[in-house]
């Protein structure tokens, strides 16, 4: 080793193959055969190659890391896409006693931080999104960002909310449920705090209105939003096929229109 980069050109060679010469028996050497490269990686092998060892070494590490070592290969991805694996890496930061349910997507377990949980808040009345924000000691806009709404009254048309997490204390021993809201229109791992679902996230599978009493509040909640009649609101959400979503930018549409026109 000395300087003008021999130590460098010392590390290279660690990695270069070992030549030797062959002899035939006239004496003449026709040519050179590499023997093994010598390499630090070449004495553990056996150990980064071993299922067992591999599934050890993968339990102890933590969710960004396993989604790293899924990039390595097909047979380290094949370990660390492990469910076992992959859901007690989840847990862990939180000591949640279990997570039930299957994700629609395997990217769903590469990123287990507190904004990936939210409670299940049924709805009864008198709850309104600010007095759920104290009781819950979070913020308005980040209850309305996390449930997809665009106003106070989309809680009107809705029988649950998601609520944000605040203290990752209330996650200890317990167990989430991995469930699409398509009102908030994502997966989460959703705490009930009071029992479990109730099987009718599966009301959640459908954003259109079904029942008569859903849909009076849905009119309702629209006509406060629109600021017109009761028959307009009814015009609006049965043009947009019972989406409220798309009844509010169909009216805004056309509210446009009619500036633009000088109509209003």
């Amino acid at each position: 080793m000395g300087c003008c980069g021999d130590e460098d050109d010392d590390d290279d060679l660690l990695h270069q193959p070992v030549f030797s010469s062959t002899t035939t028996d006239a004496g003449e050497t026709p040519g050179i055969v590499a023997r093994d490269t010598t390499s630090s990686m070449n004495s553990n092998f056996s150990a980064i190659i071993c299922r067992d060892t591999l599934r050890i070494i993968f339990e102890k590490l933590p969710i960004a890391d396993l989604a790293r070592a899924a990039c390595v290969c097909r047979l380290w991805c094949s370990i660390a896409g492990d469910r076992e694996i992959q859901t007690a890496a989840f847990k862990a930061p939180w000591k949640l006693k279990e997570i039930v349910g299957y994700p629609s997507s395997g990217s769903f377990w590469r990123d287990n931080s507190l904004s990936k949980f939210a409670i299940s808040h049924r709805l009864v009345r008198g709850d309104s999104v600010a007095s759920l924000a104290v009781k819950y000691s979070v913020q308005v806009m980040d209850i309305k960002r996390l449930n997809n709404m665009m106003s106070d009254h989309g809680i009107y048309s809705r029988d649950r909310l998601l609520i944000p997490v605040s203290y990752p204390d209330v996650l200890i021993n317990r167990t989430c449920y991995i469930e699409l809201d398509l009102h908030a229109k994502r997966e989460v791992a959703v705490l009930y705090l009071e029992g479990g679902p109730d099987g009718k996230s599966l009301a959640y599978s459908s954003s259109r209105v079904t029942s008569d009493q859903g849909k009076k509040r849905v009119i309702e909640s629209l006509r406060r939003s629109m600021q017109v009649d009761d028959g307009t609101a009814q015009y609006y959400l049965s043009v947009s096929n019972g989406d409220p979503r798309a009844a509010l930018s169909e009216f805004s549409e056309d509210l446009s229109w009619e500036r633009q026109a000088g109509l209003a």
